[in-house]
């Protein structure tokens, strides 16, 4: 089952909280995330916290060095918790926005996103079971 919607359609703003789609040439650093499983069974996000300033515009490369499918999916704690309740409902579900990236174990992906507002967010992985084993962290948006 897809997941694909305007923001407008799903009861966004066409910006999110957490800011907008960027332009990759405009990004002025790369951060580099690896979604994968500890050998406790637990599901990680490496780093489990990331930094940015308002303003800035990063690119995310984010790769699955795990063994399951995994996703990214950038957002504030309601954003994440509402989008987590669908995927429990609609485990197939996939994501199709600008701010979610799905991965097989050893694909690679890349998101571009502006960070437009101060305040701390999340990021987390909502595929049924995931965000529970710890698939989730912060981050953190500094006031310019």
């Amino acid at each position: 089952m897809g997941h694909d919607h305007a923001p407008a359609e799903a009861g966004h703003d066409a910006e999110l909280v957490v800011g907008v789609p960027g332009e990759a040439e405009q990004a002025s650093r790369t951060i580099d995330v690896s979604m994968k499983e500890d050998d406790d069974g637990a599901m990680i996000f490496e780093p489990a916290s990331i930094a940015v300033e308002e303003g800035e515009t990063v690119r995310l490369t984010i790769r699955n060095d795990g063994e399951l499918e995994h996703e990214f999916v950038l957002g504030d704690r309601s954003h994440i918790a509402e989008h987590k309740g669908l995927m429990e409902r609609f485990p197939e579900m996939e994501h199709a926005d600008p701010n979610a990236v799905r991965l097989q174990p050893g694909e690679s992906g890349e998101i571009v996103w502006t960070f437009t507002k101060a305040g701390d967010f999340e990021f987390a992985c909502l595929i049924p079971g995931h965000y529970d084993a710890g698939m989730h962290g912060k981050l953190t948006v500094a006031s310019k």
